[in-house]
């Protein structure tokens, strides 16, 4: 083996020394060819130098082995010896780890998560090892003498017991076992989809009585046939709502300037020359369509006639005006005598509708690809045609992308002029009994630009990090708003303070959030693929009202763990280290701290059916028809093994009969025995009588037994040698 190594030191000098000497090579190139072999094998001579000389030091240790000289001696040295200890120490721990079953498995950038595994004793398989020049700065300064390194290359071929993935499909999890531990669950299509989220939590009436309505901005499937009507339907009864608190709000906002409809609509003629618009039709037509859908919840509208309370072309002629009078300023008639009616019908809306407040009068909607995320692909619109453009006008992005509609809030509750939206985590432990558990600490992500109607752009209207972080903020942006866009809770809640609402925080803004977490679970439970040792962590996104009531947007998987801001350096750190406090220390250990996580549901367990889908196969055979009678044995076989049990349970069900009907049938078979020689039949109780060879078997022969007080006729077998009856 030594030989071996000698050999692949000289190959590997050889070809050093030649690549170094290459120009002083090809400058002594005619005098090598003037000296013959003696000059050109100068290089073979300091190999076999350096090779005896590492022959002499055969039995020295690397720290005492006197160095060559030259360079290619320097290089012989510095080549890394395996340390005898240090490969006995990372041995012993690593078969330690793996006994413990602490070997784990981390697939994305997951600095914390390492860093924690690590400190509780874990290590770590990697897929490939690492470069030196990308490894994290804190994993260098924990693994200075690369034991920690060793390690990880002696569990190669391991077990991994932990997978933390930034992906679902990156690992199968029909193929772990139950001991290994993974992050994610799969099927969760159905709840972090904006399609799933849509569709389940229209069925939540069968699972709580709380209504989706009140967290939830009411949604539809664009690519669905049967949904687009009802969409259509929404936006419509929508335009008819906005117009009626149009005109409420304008005659407020004129009492409140203290000027008169008249300078009002000569401001608004100075904008757009047209005729005034006539308001007692397109009133009438709101009051008359709103008055249809507050009978519909009563059913009262079950013996009025199926027909809309506007056909087509009156509809499109309220649109029009709806139009021009909400999105373009059109001048309008004194409205002061509507009022009174417009006021009554809203009041009467509000109790049926938790979301008149958030609707606002533009009627703008947002178009969202049903299975994106970061913001991708989503538009702002508030016209119908333009909405249903987006399918009706390309087919295939109804076959490739599942679109959804969903209503936007135009009225939500603004920091400094600025929309925002909340990044929320929770994390389920368990499927089957249901357990959520809630974490205390959030932060807010705020657009670039001021809060706006009048333009629809995504630097407005979208909080996303992955878009905002690609704009620069607006001067017009009040200074209040940090450069990053964020704000932890604790900020928030200093805002609230200022403007009185901070009480509302802990009795308003967090119990919604919950309960439309819990509420969102609830309608996937069943959809879900419930597997022990599984947990994941999710990020959900919510807005407030200015009430502070939360509306959840949507519900997000793999949130990422970007250190992109110092908020977000702080509490995503936080949150990883507080997710493995549950999903660890907390199974061995039921009062260890779980952090910031908070248990708030945990179902009782339901039991789960044998077959779930609406696939089932049934396989099995035919059953023979039983015959009404046994068929005959034959006199030299043994009656058939019964099992104790069996014969009790019969002997319980057989009743004696009279000694009368006993005397009365022992009487007529001596009339019959005189006819018919019967063969002998063995009583139950006695064991069967082998019959003679040269004797043949006479045939059965049945009669019909007369008993008192019975209806039917009792068939018996009568044998031609015995007496005896089977009963």
């Amino acid at each position: 083996m030594r030989s071996d190594v000698i050999e692949a030191t000289r190959s590997k000098l050889s070809d050093q020394l030649g690549h170094e000497g290459l120009q002083a090579t090809n400058r002594r190139k005619p005098s090598c060819q003037r000296s013959g072999e003696t000059g050109c094998s100068s290089k073979d001579q300091k190999v076999t130098a350096v090779v005896q000389q590492c022959k002499r030091d055969e039995g020295k240790s690397p720290q005492t082995s006197t160095p060559l000289e030259g360079k290619v001696c320097s290089n012989f040295v510095s080549t890394p010896v395996l340390n005898p200890v240090r490969l006995k120490k990372a041995k012993a721990l690593a078969e330690e780890a793996v006994k413990m079953h602490k070997v784990f498995s981390v697939q994305g950038p997951y600095p914390v998560v390492r860093a924690a595994l690590r400190a509780r004793g874990w290590v770590e398989q990697r897929a490939h090892r690492p470069n030196q020049r990308h490894r994290n700065n804190l994993e260098k300064e924990q693994d200075q003498d690369g034991l920690y390194d060793l390690m990880c290359r002696l569990v190669q071929n391991e077990m991994v017991y932990f997978y933390w993935t930034n992906r679902r499909d990156a690992i199968n999890t029909n193929s772990l076992q139950k001991e290994q531990i993974t992050n994610h669950f799969a099927k969760a299509g159905s709840l972090t989809t904006k399609v799933g989220l849509c569709v389940n939590l229209r069925n939540l009436h069968w699972f709580d009585s709380a209504d989706p309505d009140t967290f939830f901005p009411r949604c539809y499937r664009l690519g669905e046939q049967d949904e687009k009507p009802a969409f259509i339907e929404d936006y419509r009864r929508t335009a008819c709502t906005s117009f009626l608190k149009y005109i409420v709000e304008r005659e407020q906002s004129v009492q409140k300037e203290g000027t008169s409809h008249n300078i009002l609509a000569v401001r608004k003629q100075s904008k757009l020359q047209t005729s005034p618009v006539v308001l007692s039709q397109m009133i009438n037509s709101a009051l008359k369509v709103c008055q249809q859908f507050l009978e519909s919840p009563e059913h009262r509208d079950i013996d009025t006639h199926l027909e809309t309370p506007l056909t087509e072309e009156e509809w499109a002629e309220f649109i029009s005006v709806y139009y021009r009078v909400v999105h373009e300023g059109a001048e309008i008639e004194n409205s002061n005598h509507f009022v009174t009616c417009c006021k009554a019908m809203l009041q009467r809306l509000a109790e049926v509708s938790p979301q008149l407040d958030i609707d606002g009068i533009h009627n703008i909607w947002i178009i969202k690809p049903g299975a994106k995320s970061r913001g991708r692909g989503i538009k702002c619109a508030r016209h119908l045609d333009q909405i249903l453009s987006l399918v009706d006008g390309a087919s295939t992005l109804r076959t490739k992308t599942k679109w959804v509609v969903q209503k936007y809030l135009e009225r939500p509750l603004l920091v400094h002029g600025t929309k925002f939206d909340v990044r929320q985590w929770f994390l389920v432990t368990v499927w089957n009994p249901l357990t959520v558990w809630f974490y205390k600490k959030c932060y807010l992500r705020f657009s670039t630009q001021p809060y706006s109607l009048d333009t629809l752009d995504s630097s407005v209207h979208l909080c996303n990090n992955s878009i905002q972080k690609h704009l620069t903020p607006s001067q017009q942006r009040h200074r209040g708003i940090p450069a990053d866009n964020m704000w932890s809770d604790d900020q928030f809640r200093t805002f609230l303070s200022s403007q009185g609402q901070e009480a509302q925080w802990q009795t308003v803004a967090v119990p919604g959030m919950k309960k439309a977490v819990i509420h969102a679970l609830q309608t996937t439970q069943d959809l879900m693929e419930s597997r022990k040792n599984t947990f994941e962590l999710y990020g959900a996104d919510f807005m407030f009202g200015h009430n502070l009531c939360p509306w959840l947007i949507e519900i997000n998987a793999s949130p990422t763990m970007a250190h992109s801001t110092p908020v977000t350096a702080r509490l995503c750190t936080a949150v990883q280290e507080d997710t493995l406090r549950v999903v660890l220390d907390r199974r061995t250990d039921r009062s260890a701290s779980t952090g910031d996580f908070q248990l708030i549901y945990r179902q009782e367990a339901v039991d789960v059916p044998l077959f779930v889908g609406v696939n089932l196969l049934v396989e099995g055979l035919n059953i023979r028809r039983r015959s009404s009678l046994p068929p005959a044995q034959s006199h030299n076989r043994s009656a058939p093994n019964r099992s104790i049990k069996e014969k009790e349970l019969r002997a319980e069900k057989v009743k004696t009969l009279p000694k009368i009907f006993l005397k009365r049938a022992d009487a007529q078979l001596k009339d019959m025995s005189r006819e018919v020689p019967p063969p002998c039949l063995p009583l139950p109780h006695e064991s069967p009588q082998p019959a003679p060879e040269s004797s043949q078997r006479a045939p059965f022969k049945t009669f019909s037994l007369h008993l008192p007080k019975i209806g039917t006729s009792i068939h018996l077998p009568i044998s031609a040698n015995s007496h005896s009856v089977i009963l």
